[in-house]
């Protein structure tokens, strides 16, 4: 069963989520400021990190970014909470490589079902892909491997950032909107928002464009969503 580290500075709310997501067969590692958040993961390697904005000693910020910076634990899946209900807090989250939100209070089945739908699309990810390797204009992908390079740089990503390219790389020209973007790469039992599409699509473009005022990958189709540039043959 998977392995989850649980991170908030309120003792009572790391004992009630670690105690439900035990009841589902989870394993739960604790940490409660950021710091030693960073180290249970470099130690422990989780499958999944449930990381509190606001941290004594490091912000929840700073340790995504962190996380996101280091190739070992790029690809880790991180669900971001807040206290705030401020949408500003949840585009903040997203855009440093969280790859869900949800907001105090909540509601403990509602972290679960999105613990559960998070893993299991890690688990989609994993899946070989009909073809292992895609190159294109200095964009090239081992699905394998889970390596991106850009001009031979490689570029690390969020799993979900990861999810969005390999989906729209297998689909190159084809238009979609944001609704079907959802159901393709985040499932049925998402809680994502078509705005939070618009977010982690920026987050990607930063990472893998040259230009993201003149994307050359991943093209806006105004009125309508999202393609990857089509490809001649």
């Amino acid at each position: 069963m998977a392995k989850i580290l649980v991170t908030d500075d309120e003792e009572d709310i790391v004992d009630l989520i670690s105690y439900n997501l035990a009841r589902e067969g989870y394993s739960i590692i604790k940490a409660y400021d950021g710091e030693a958040a960073l180290r249970q993961v470099k130690l422990q390697k989780p499958d999944l990190l449930i990381l509190d904005l606001m941290l004594p000693r490091m912000s929840g910020i700073d340790v995504c970014k962190t996380i996101r910076s280091n190739p070992d634990s790029a690809n880790l899946p991180v669900i971001m909470v807040t206290a705030k209900g401020d949408e500003t807090d949840k585009i903040i989250g997203l855009e440093i490589g969280a790859d869900d939100y949800i907001t105090k209070p909540f509601s403990v089945r509602e972290l679960v079902a999105r613990v559960r739908a998070v893993l299991r699309r890690r688990q989609k990810e994993k899946k070989p892909m009909a073809e292992d390797e895609f190159s294109y204009r200095g964009l090239k992908i081992n699905y394998a491997a889970y390596e991106v390079t850009v001009d031979d740089k490689i570029v690390m990503l969020s799993p979900t950032e990861i999810k969005l390219l390999f989906f729209f790389t297998q689909h190159p020209g084809r238009v979609y909107t944001r609704e079907q973007i959802i159901d393709n790469v985040w499932g049925d039992d998402t809680f994502v928002t078509p705005r939070a599409v618009d977010v982690h699509i920026r987050r990607l473009r930063s990472q893998i464009e040259k230009d993201v005022n003149n994307p050359q990958y991943i093209i806006t189709v105004r009125g309508v969503g999202y393609k990857f540039n089509e490809i001649k043959v």
